[in-house]
């Protein structure tokens, strides 16, 4: 492997990496040389780790509700206690709640807010100040193609990623001098778990598909690639971006 791209003894809390684009992450990082722990809010989580183990690769699970704002502090130590530092945090954990916007409850509004937003931010700060004390260490983010347009029936989701990828600007301003790189992926139209309503609308796929020149839908091992690339030494200096991985949908 180019060196510029081993994470061999490299430590990384993947949130969310239980299924479709976190674990597709997870096992990028894991096989560069990375120890990761896969922090979810189900067992699947712990399951996930135990497939990646059985790969060979060096992975631990941790099962723990991220929506609970005052319990993230013990659950990241226990993360980094589980791993032996940290020097690579992948914030992947997303919920997804669908309403026509006049009807859209606050109840959603709240939870969606709370996990892609408030987590994010918890985990980004309890990350930062080891990094801080230790010299240095690589926060990736996850925005979305809504950061740039706004969907439909989905304004929670659009809120909390737009304002992810205005937090990983903000983040970076301050830390990029203490050599700390924050940087987001947003997504394009990806085949998870959480796009199936769209995959099932004949319609809308055919629409979607229409403006991917890449002509498929996104799947979890497109994601490993640029993962690999933020948490190495390869993006030492990129820092504040917002990179779509896309198969070129924006571009069109």
């Amino acid at each position: 492997m180019n060196p510029m791209f081993d994470l061999t003894g490299k430590k990384a809390l993947v949130t969310g990496g239980g299924r479709g684009l976190g674990f597709g992450m997870a096992e990028g990082l894991a096989s560069a040389g990375a120890k990761v722990a896969i922090l979810g809010s189900s067992a699947a989580a712990l399951k996930a780790a135990e497939q990646l183990r059985a790969k060979g690769l060096d992975v631990v699970g941790l099962q723990g509700d991220l929506s609970d704002r005052a319990g993230l502090p013990a659950l990241f130590d226990r993360a980094v206690e589980l791993l032996g530092g940290i020097d690579i945090l992948l914030n992947n954990a997303g919920i997804q709640r669908r309403n026509h916007c006049e009807d859209f409850t606050l109840e959603d509004w709240d939870a969606v807010l709370n996990v892609n937003l408030d987590a994010v931010f918890v985990l980004c700060q309890l990350a930062g100040r080891k990094m801080l004390a230790q010299g240095g260490g690589k926060i990736i983010n996850m925005s979305s193609m809504l950061a740039f347009f706004g969907g439909f029936t989905v304004p929670a989701y659009a809120a909390s990623k737009g304002a992810v990828a205005q937090l990983t600007k903000a983040l970076s301003n301050e830390w990029a001098s203490k050599n700390i790189q924050v940087n987001a992926i947003a997504p394009g139209y990806m085949a998870t778990e959480m796009n199936t309503a769209l995959v099932n609308d004949e319609g809308r796929n055919r629409e979607i598909l229409g403006r991917i020149p890449a002509g498929r839908w996104g799947v979890p091992q497109d994601m490993a690639g640029i993962a690999v690339f933020l948490a190495s030494d390869a993006s030492n200096y990129v820092t504040g971006a917002v990179i779509p991985v896309d198969g070129g949908y924006l571009s069109k």
